[in-house]
């Protein structure tokens, strides 16, 4: 892991611990009578979802923050060790439904590396290729969203025009636009349909020109730029101490990306570059996000050339015992279908062993724990939440900011509280 080199804006840490209240208020920079208590939700439009933040305000200084969650719990952990392997894979893109395709690709390479199962070239890069469409997705709506908060109502608009041609392309290959189930254990549900590349390819060739656009409506805008450079800044030391990745890590000088440092897939076999800024503010964060659309870009042209050299390749393991058959063999009888159907969902076992998986979502580092006990279903499921650790830092990134930069700075942290709560 390295980090960059860089003027900080600021010096030293400022981690608060414990989270500061009204109570442990210095007295010399803010008097206790002056305190006024908010709460920040959970219903408010800029918190990203249910997300309840207690705020301790001096005039229009925050003086202290705590960010409540739990508002959107779920249990989609506990119900995965409810049910079968192949079932419980529905769940996983719901736990971040933003980043849907990265969750249910998680899930499945923890299953896989748990069976020892070998997945086929070409399914292999048709999972990066959705992945990297994702995170272009992921982006365009934390980018259209966050913009929208600020007043940039018009970006919101254009960000999610692009944004619905890639859940085209999603509805192409998986049948449904969102939570497509498109990954499967061992490999893909269905060989993607066969001019799946030429109209990925016009999205490539007109993706640059739309964050070209968006930079250009931005990055010349006055109010924009007041209201992101140099506010919620978080150094390189602040954002390792508290357990930051992706975006918000590579916004504070850190180098340190899953797909270069710890490859999986073929990231490996890919060439692209990680976009690292300096200075830890909403800006900084902006800005890599927008970079990392361009990269996500480059990638996808890889993948889209490589599936083609592999056109008719498989795309599914030869490994009856835990995937469904391809369409070309449902001249069976109905009878054998049916018993095939109910082995694979509710029947395969696992061996007995525990594995921890991490994929670079485009939150950062999401990852999955599972314990098998060698059943048919799973003993054990955790996942490593990016937008939960992106929350610690809450506290740490508004204090001394006016009421005002606070959403702002709220919607540079990317949560998504489905993926916080779980």
């Amino acid at each position: 892991m390295t980090v960059l080199p860089s003027t900080r804006i600021y010096e030293g840490t400022r981690i608060p611990h414990p989270v500061p209240t009204i109570l442990e208020v210095d007295p010399t920079e803010h008097r206790l009578e002056d305190i006024l208590r908010i709460n920040f939700g959970p219903n408010h439009p800029s918190t990203h979802g249910v997300l309840r933040l207690i705020v301790d305000l001096d005039g229009e200084t925050v003086a202290g923050i705590r960010a409540v969650i739990g508002y959107l719990h779920t249990g989609f952990e506990k119900n995965m060790e409810s049910k079968s392997w192949w079932k419980s894979i529905t769940y996983a893109p719901r736990v971040d439904y933003v980043a849907f395709h990265a969750n249910e690709l998680l899930y499945v390479l923890a299953i896989e590396k748990l069976l020892g199962i070998e997945v086929p070239r070409r399914a292999t890069w048709a999972r990066m290729a959705m992945a990297e469409l994702n995170r272009i997705h992921s982006h365009l709506v934390w980018l259209g969203t966050s913009a929208l908060e600020i007043g940039a109502i018009s970006l919101f608009w254009y960000a999610f025009d692009d944004r619905d041609e890639i859940l085209d392309l999603f509805e192409m290959a998986g049948g449904t636009r969102m939570h497509t189930r498109y990954v499967q254990v061992g490999g893909l549900a269905e060989d993607l349909p066969p001019n799946f590349t030429k109209e990925a390819r016009k999205f490539c060739e007109s993706m640059p020109k739309s964050v070209d656009q968006y930079e250009a409506l931005l990055d010349r805008n006055a109010i924009w730029l007041e209201r992101t450079k140099g506010i919620g800044l978080l150094s390189a030391d602040d954002a390792l101490a508290l357990a930051q990745s992706g975006p918000m890590l590579r916004s504070s000088g850190v180098n340190w990306d899953l797909r270069k440092n710890m490859p999986y897939l073929a990231y490996d076999e890919v060439e692209f570059d990680v976009p690292v800024y300096p200075n830890g503010d909403v800006y900084d964060r902006y800005k890599v996000h927008m970079d990392e659309m361009r990269e996500s870009v480059r990638i996808v042209r890889q993948c889209l050339d490589r599936l083609d050299e592999m056109d008719g390749e498989p795309w599914i393991a030869d490994d009856r015992k835990v995937v469904l058959p391809p369409r070309h063999e449902l001249h069976t009888s109905m009878e054998s279908l049916i018993h095939h159907f109910k082995i694979v969902t509710e029947g395969f076992t696992v061996p007995e062993g525990e594995v921890y998986v991490a994929i670079e979502s485009p939150r950062g580092e999401a990852g999955c724990y599972l314990v098998s006990d060698g059943s048919a279903r799973p003993w054990r499921v955790r996942f490593r939440a990016p937008s939960f650790a992106a929350l610690q830092a809450t506290a740490t990134v508004v204090q001394g900011l006016l009421i005002a930069d606070l959403v702002a700075v709220a919607g540079s942290l990317d949560p998504v509280m489905g993926d916080a709560d779980r």
